[in-house]
């Protein structure tokens, strides 16, 4: 079983009392949310005993004074920017946080573009969400943003944004990805409040880093390691030091932006409220860990995945070697090499021993399971079957037969056109699923099916995206030697 180092039920009524606390010190807080809110699957990989929903559920626990406003970048949604993580564009990401939202009980009061100009897909996509009754606004690009603060603060600059009248305490801004200005659209709502004299404040909700952790913590390395794309960089806030004589871990862009952003603070509350970026967090996860040592190894094998991530990114050239120079320095830091991943080795052995591509699979108990590439069906599959067989204490006994599977290969070469005849991971579930209605064995190996979450997984190969989203939907944590199983040029995404 996997250890627990984080009291999640302390976490949530800490984090609340914080953010109630903030809020009376103003009328109304923006709270600018960063990172996810749903399924925030990395803070549960590195923090054991996270839960992927618990910022959620901290918000439910003040929902009639929170409101929900969505922010989306107007040239994101016109070049149909996609998530990498989902693999869905901006806007559908925006429907499904609107309707998860919704669904949960949480008030949805507002979408923002920002960035507008005129583009077509903007207009459409505010036709549509009025059609659904959810108030819409453009905000505009000021120039030398956000440099230029007298511009800002004038009619020219905030003053041409479309105003949202908010009606609850708390107005949590968040968005379907970076980039899409949920800080600027805080200060623009500010500002307008201000002119109607409401006193609204400011604050923000970054669950990484911690920053009462060190600056080299794995916790706080691991979150480097996962934000190499964005050129983040964990650094000692220099403005909480000379001010509290007190060493704080943020990041940079956080620390660049402060002098401007406290001066757009100041200009609009009329006093100075933060005198560090650190201030303006509200995040108490660092005080909700219980046992250090668990988060620290927990991150260490974090950082190992993102630096396979890296390998494979490069391989396919969606990113640059600088990437993987930054996740190696990374990995120095926290003393971790490639060879910290047991289930890595175990798998490069038995592709070694058989000269085919191989699986091999760490249970949460810590045991480790291979799978083989075979006629009948790919490594992958065969490594969840095997894993599903010692979880149920099944013996090693065939579970499907060929009279079931040989159909399925037939479907897939003769009349499909297709030119592997060996069974992908969905397929193989499916043929074990249809079987288990008559098979005491492969029903049993279904009922094991829950249990695999958490595992963690390695491939010797990279692994076709079916496969690949097999293992992420049952939880599994997944890593790729950046090798391709065919050499051709094409490769199916």
């Amino acid at each position: 079983m996997h250890k627990i180092g984080f009291d999640n039920e302390k976490y949530i009524q800490l984090q609340s009392e914080k953010i109630i606390k903030r809020i009376s010190k103003f009328n109304k807080l923006y709270l600018e949310f960063g990172g996810k809110l749903f399924d925030d699957f990395h803070a549960s990989r590195v923090i054991p005993g996270f839960e992927p929903d618990s910022k959620i559920k901290m918000l439910l626990h003040m929902k009639d004074k929170v409101e929900m406003m969505l922010v989306i970048n107007a040239e994101h949604i016109q070049k149909n920017k996609v998530r990498g993580d989902l693999g869905i564009t901006y806007i559908q990401d925006l429907f499904r946080l609107i309707d998860a939202f919704t669904e949960v009980g949480l008030y949805v009061g507002s979408v923002i573009i920002t960035h507008y100009n005129k583009q077509q897909e903007a207009q459409k996509l505010k036709r549509k969400l009025e059609r659904a009754n959810i108030k819409v606004a453009y905000h505009y690009a000021i120039p030398n943003y956000p440099s230029d603060v007298d511009l800002i603060l004038s009619k020219d600059g905030f003053g041409k944004n479309d105003y949202i009248e908010t009606t609850r305490e708390l107005v949590v801004v968040t968005a379907p990805g970076p980039g899409s200005g949920k800080m600027a659209t805080c200060l623009s709502q500010m500002y307008h409040d201000n002119l109607h004299n409401i006193k609204a404040g400011y604050a923000k909700y970054e669950t990484f880093p911690v920053w009462n952790l060190s600056l080299n913590h794995p916790i706080n390395l691991a979150y480097e390691a996962a934000t190499i794309d964005l050129d983040d960089v964990n650094m000692i806030d220099p403005f909480h030091l000379e001010n509290y004589g007190v060493v704080a871990t943020n990041y940079n862009r956080d620390v660049e932006v402060f002098p401007v952003l406290n001066d757009l603070l100041n200009r609009i509350l009329g006093k100075q409220i933060y005198k560090s970026p650190t201030d303006m967090g509200v995040n108490m996860i660092g005080q909700c860990i219980t046992d250090d040592k668990v988060c620290q190894e927990a991150s260490k094998q974090e950082i190992i995945r993102r630096y396979y991530d890296t390998l494979v990114s490069v391989r396919k050239e969606d990113t640059g070697e600088e990437s993987l120079n930054k996740i190696e320095t990374i990995m120095l830091k926290a003393g971790v090499d490639r060879y910290y991943r047991k289930v890595a080795i175990r798998a490069n052995e038995v592709a070694e021993k058989t000269k085919e591509p191989a699986v091999a699979i760490e249970l949460p108990n810590g045991k480790i399971i291979t799978g083989k590439t075979s006629k009948l069906m790919g490594a992958s599959s065969a490594g969840i079957l095997n894993s599903l067989k010692e979880i149920a204490g099944i013996d090693d006994v065939k579970l499907l037969s060929r009279e079931i599977l040989e159909p399925i290969q037939e479907l897939k070469t003769i009349h499909l056109k297709g030119h592997n005849p060996r069974l992908h991971t969905d397929e193989t579930l499916i043929a074990l699923a249809i079987e288990s209605k008559s098979s005491e064995l492969c029903k049993k190996a279904m009922d094991a099916l829950a249990k695999l979450k958490g595992s963690e997984v390695h491939s010797t190969v990279i692994l076709s995206a079916v496969d690949l989203g097999t293992f992420r939907k049952l939880g599994m944590n997944v890593t790729q030697e950046p090798i391709y199983q065919y050499k051709k040029l094409f490769h199916k995404k």
